[in-house]
């Protein structure tokens, strides 16, 4: 029997990060690199190398000779299939669930944007939305502990599709060129990536 000693201890081990740490470390994240396991929404899994320069600039590098590539920048979203003739898919990137992380503020305490936030395991995980625009999906975030570091984000569309992105060791000491997130450029180049 655990004396009356041990219980704050525990109850304090199993509190998750504070959203406000959550907040500070997102804003701290300005160039990171790192590899990627995305396993997507029909089970099929995709490896490759992210590059993240916040604000707004993300870019997934797929492994594969005729692997897509996806640029977040000038606030877009484009996706680059090498195997479509019909160029590049686009999004607003504000109406994209990833927006949420690559705000030049980050404010997870913003009023209705994190709908959970719990401790899992030894990581503490979040699902937020944007509260201005609900119904465009949503996207959790899982953090490793002690330090703080993203490790995974599961982002859920509008039609409930998930995509699960883990993350390998984030590489946050690179300088990461500007050029990587040129989407007009890519647009331009018609899709032919350099």
């Amino acid at each position: 029997m655990l004396s009356a000693g041990f219980a704050p201890m525990a109850e304090a081990q199993a509190k998750p990060v504070s959203l406000k740490e959550l907040s500070a470390y997102l804003n701290s994240l300005s160039n990171a690199q790192g590899s990627f396991t995305q396993i997507n929404s029909d089970g099929s899994r995709s490896k490759g190398t992210f590059f993240l320069k916040r604000p707004g600039r993300m870019r997934f590098e797929y492994q594969g000779r005729d692997a897509p590539l996806v640029v977040a920048g000038q606030g877009k979203l484009a996706i680059f299939d090498k195997k479509s003739n019909a160029g590049p898919q686009q999004y607003p990137l504000r109406r994209t669930p990833l927006q949420i992380i690559l705000k030049e503020k980050v404010n997870l305490n913003r009023s209705g944007m994190v709908t959970r936030h719990k401790r899992e395991g030894q990581a503490t995980s979040i699902v937020a939305r944007d509260p201005e625009h609900p119904n465009l999906g949503h996207v959790k975030l899982v953090f490793s502990e002690g330090p703080v570091e993203l490790r995974e984000w599961v982002v859920t569309d509008e039609s409930g599709r998930r995509t699960v992105v883990k993350l390998g060791k984030l590489d946050k000491v690179k300088r990461i060129p500007a050029r990587l997130f040129d989407v007009k450029k890519l647009i331009k180049e018609n899709g032919v990536i350099r």
